[in-house]
């Protein structure tokens, strides 16, 4: 967790570059207590009313919250509305925008109505033609000019005609040679028009009918998504699943990320605020899986709220803090499930290792360990000592934690991937059952006495002795504590 708090903490000084299509969205809120008499639909009696930026306007308006700076290229009308958008563009703070004015097509406008907190009605004021030469021409020219100070480019396509094949061809050949990464949200259902991307954040429906293939469990998921990273040049996709969470595929990895749960009020926006928090994460430099993680959090937090909402930086903070509290939880498990997660990790070709100890008093020795560890493999298994196995081994007065306790310690720290309590003297029965691809001991052993180096070795995997870290010893440690118990006895 504190590797993400670091990357979050980092976003104040990540700059977005977004180009796409900003749209005005307008909510109209009341009560409808009666039927027409015109026609048999119900009368809004209108309370309040309501405007904000929609669309690229929206993912810009989550990228401010979280923290970081942006930059926004896009198009308005001549019109009112137009006018309404660039007003509320310059009420935010760390933003520079590049409105470019059109004369020839109006704002796009998205009016919901809303009575007694139920969606009645949406009505839409848009055209979705390509943009004019000379108006792409403009577009590409701001854009050009913002690209210098960008960490990470956002194409925010809702199909309003922004993002033409010509300005798209243009900008991703631009970020490419800048060097800067490019994650695209994708309308239309011809992935190609996006190649060339680092990126592409469909929903299921979009990745259904672009892919031709079902996406319905996370394998079809990842047949899918080969299918369309065969044949384009797109490095990978971040495909949103709503209840099914996200999944990750690139050419180098894959990850299934579950969704949050949470009670699901209105899902306006959430893919702005998936993409928004994607790009400042990858910006500040956490892995595509760590971001597309946080970026599951950003939106789950968002479907929680009514109307096209913004995730805040503490809102995402301590939903990452309760989710890791749920994963250490989630990380203890049976030999019996375990067996049924290790066999899902290597049908993904991921290399699986093992450690085992009592994990007393947890302190620097065990941590150093457990580090080494997992820098032998991709998901380490740490098979801990049940209490009555550690009385057996240490005597009557062990263990100084409980076993849940310990167990729980364990599984929050970030290299650990599974608890997997053990009541038996020794792990054989674990190492047999779970078969590591890697066994892991202190170099106080040699292989020659390492329990289960044999089975191991046997069927091709390997032992690794990491190095001890000096001067730490959870025996010690207790004898200390209570050297200094019976000391302030006498005193």
């Amino acid at each position: 967790m504190g590797k993400l708090n670091s990357v979050i903490s980092n976003f104040d000084n990540i700059h977005i570059l977004c180009l796409g299509d900003v749209m005005l969205d307008r909510f109209v809120y009341g009560s409808a207590s009666r039927i027409s008499p015109e026609a048999p639909i119900p009368v809004l009696g209108i309370t309040h009313q309501q405007s904000m930026l929609g669309g690229a306007g929206n993912v810009i308006r989550n990228i401010l919250s979280l923290g970081g700076q942006a930059t926004l290229i896009a198009l308005v009308g001549d019109d009112a509305d137009g006018h309404e958008v660039e007003s509320l563009l310059a009420k935010e703070q760390k933003l520079n925008s590049a409105i470019v004015n059109s004369g020839r097509r109006p704002t796009t406008v998205k009016t919901r109505f809303i009575a007694d907190g139920q969606q009645l009605l949406r009505a839409d004021a848009e055209v979705n033609h390509n943009v004019a030469e000379d108006t792409a021409r403009r577009l590409l020219e701001e854009y050009e000019k913002a690209l210098g100070s960008a960490d990470v480019v956002i194409l925010s396509d809702y199909a309003k005609g922004v993002l033409s094949d010509q300005v798209l061809k243009h900008a991703i050949s631009l970020a490419k040679k800048a060097n800067v990464p490019i994650i695209a949200d994708p309308k239309s259902t011809d992935f190609s028009r996006y190649e060339g991307v680092t990126l592409l954040t469909p929903n299921r429906k979009e990745m259904i009918a672009a892919s031709g293939h079902p996406c319905s469990s996370d394998s079809e998921v990842e047949t899918a998504a080969s299918h369309i990273l065969s044949k384009l040049q797109i490095n990978g996709l971040l495909i949103t699943r709503s209840e099914a969470g996200m999944s990750l595929v690139t050419k180098a990895e894959t990850a299934h990320i579950p969704a949050q749960a949470r009670e699901v009020f209105d899902v306006s926006g959430a893919g702005d605020s998936v993409i928004a928090c994607l790009s400042l994460a990858m910006g500040a430099g956490a892995s595509v899986v760590d971001a597309a993680y946080l970026a599951n959090l950003a939106g789950s937090i968002v479907v929680a709220k009514t109307g096209t909402a913004a995730v805040t930086q503490v809102e995402l903070c301590a939903s990452l803090q309760s989710s890791e509290i749920k994963s250490a939880d989630n990380k203890i498990s049976p030999l019996s499930k375990a067996k049924e997660i290790v066999d899902g990790w290597r049908s993904r070709g991921l290399k699986v290792g093992f450690t085992n100890g009592c994990f007393d008093l947890v302190h620097p020795g065990h941590i150093s360990l457990i580090r080494q560890a997992r820098a032998e493999c991709d998901r380490l298994i740490v098979g801990l000592n049940t209490d009555d196995s550690i009385k057996r081994l240490k005597g009557p007065d062990r263990p100084a934690t409980t076993e849940t306790s310990r167990a729980i310690v364990l599984a929050s720290l970030e290299d650990v991937s599974l608890v997997v309590p053990f009541a038996e003297d020794t792990p054989i029965n674990l190492i047999s059952e779970l078969k590591p691809d890697v066994l892991v001991k202190g170099a106080d052993y040699t292989i020659d006495t390492v329990v289960g180096a044999d089975l191991v070795q046997a069927y091709g995997g390997r032992i690794f002795l990491a190095k001890l870290k000096e001067g730490f010893s959870t025996t010690g440690t207790i004898q200390r504590l209570l050297e200094i118990d019976r000391n302030k006895g006498t005193d």
